[in-house]
């Protein structure tokens, strides 16, 4: 959430900032709620004066034995237009507050501007063999195949997903479902054994509060998968006899491990957090149209090993490097050509104020696709969720946030596939993944 008191301070740097997103701010909107929130405070603070003052005219008419009604029977009127006034302010408040929930975060002063990927910029690019006269990977020496075309003799079977629960989903069989839980293991055992984050198990299903605190609620609700018990559209009561709130399927681990955080004062000593987690993420890619609709790129429900980073303020910028580095560290040991890409401000995620793309090479398709992306949020998470820690002072201050991949499994299963296939249709398996593969060297279809 946008800070309030920035709105108030320095307007005119906040309407940039979302110009620079290519979002125009209402002015006259802001204004006008402003003014309303302003009178509706002055008229109860000039009461709340008024029954000072009314008080003491009592106290003082009592004190000389002289009749106290008239002045008594005006301060009795008071707590009632109070009332009145604290609910306007309420209602005021709320319109603020509702309209700034689905006002994204503001861009770092060093993200570049633009509006699209067309304008992201390329920071690096790793790769682990030759390069053509372009400097993209060279090529395998061979017409490559497709990740489907690879996946499916080894057990990628989209019938019985299909079957099971409809489009855009995939099901594994046999061996590409030991690579799968390899990638996966290879993955935590490195952020967890490396880079020092704390391996969680989360809910996969999470309450609306959550979902608003981290941002995907409530712009992107037609993107999520929601939870109903009891028949369609229904919400029962629990045991309390209280109606819960809606409830959502996790589109990211995200969402969960910065949302442990909510409503919490940490000491500063417990700061930095560093957690991560694997989890499946259930996507409804609303807004995808026709685009990846051959293989497992984008899919209703795929895997992901999840970095967040809770962190003192003054730490956040160095934290997201280092959180790149721990992402590129994933795709390094798996000898995989990446490039690193900082996104424009028209690109990024809703919460972020900076973000970096990872981007590995696929063969079959001659292009980078996105694998990992590390943001930082800033203190734009932390706000909605009332995320803070005590400062040197013992004040509350609002933490800041930070996500990444660490990375995608299913994506990192695509480039293993093709950046490693052979001119037969085998696939060498990484070193770094051999161990989890019980020592296998290579797959290949069963004949």
């Amino acid at each position: 959430m946008l800070d309030q008191n920035l709105l108030r301070k320095d307007l005119p740097r906040v309407v940039d900032a979302l110009a620079r997103r290519g979002l125009p701010f209402d002015t006259d909107r802001y204004h006008a709620l402003e003014a309303q929130r302003k009178d509706v405070q002055v008229q109860a603070e000039a009461l709340q004066a008024q029954r000072n003052t009314l008080a003491k005219q009592i106290g003082q008419l009592k004190s000389r034995g002289e009749d106290a009604s008239a002045v008594l029977a005006a301060s009795q009127a008071i707590p009632e237009r109070l009332k009145a006034l604290e609910q306007a302010l309420h209602t005021v408040q709320q319109a603020l507050g509702d309209w700034l929930m689905t006002l994204p975060n503001l861009p770092h002063e060093s993200v570049p501007d633009g509006l699209s990927e067309a304008d992201n910029v390329e920071v690096r690019r790793w790769l682990p063999g030759a390069a053509d006269s372009a400097g993209q990977p060279a090529g395998l020496g061979f017409e490559p195949r497709d990740h489907v075309a690879l996946a499916e003799p080894l057990g990628l079977d989209f019938d019985a997903a299909r079957k099971l629960a409809g489009a855009r989903f995939m099901m594994l069989r046999g061996p590409l479902a030991r690579l799968h839980r390899a990638l996966t293991q290879f993955m935590l055992d490195l952020q967890t054994g490396e880079h020092g984050y704390q391996e969680c198990y989360t809910p996969y299903i999470v309450n609306g509060s959550t979902l608003y605190g981290t941002g995907q609620l409530p712009k992107f609700k037609d993107d999520m998968f929601w939870v109903t018990k009891g028949g369609q559209g229904s919400t029962p009561e629990d045991e309390a006899g209280t109606v819960p709130e809606d409830l959502y399927l996790i589109s990211t681990a995200e969402i969960p491990l910065t949302g442990t955080v909510r409503d919490a004062i940490l000491a500063q000593d417990e700061l930095p957090l560093r957690l991560t987690a694997h989890t499946p993420c259930f996507r409804s890619e609303a807004g995808s149209g026709g685009r990846d609709m051959r293989g497992i790129i984008r899919q209703h429900q795929f895997d992901k090993v999840e970095m967040v980073q809770i962190v003192h303020p003054e730490r956040s910028w160095e934290a997201l490097d280092e959180m790149v580095g721990h992402a590129e560290h994933v795709l390094q040991l798996l000898g995989l050509p990446y490039r690193v890409v900082l996104l424009c401000s028209g690109d990024m995620g809703f919460s972020s104020a900076k973000t970096y793309d990872l981007e590995v090479w696929l063969p079959a398709q001659n292009t980078w696709r996105e694998i990992s992306s590390v943001s930082n949020c800033e203190a734009f998470q932390a706000r909605r969720l009332q995320a803070r820690y005590r400062n040197d002072q013992g004040k509350p201050e609002f933490v800041h946030t930070l996500n990444g991949s660490g990375l995608a499994v299913g994506r990192a299963l695509v480039a293993v596939l093709e950046n490693y296939q052979q001119a037969d249709g085998s696939i060498m398996i990484p070193e770094v993944l051999r161990p989890y593969m019980g020592g296998l060297e290579r797959l290949a279809a069963s004949k």
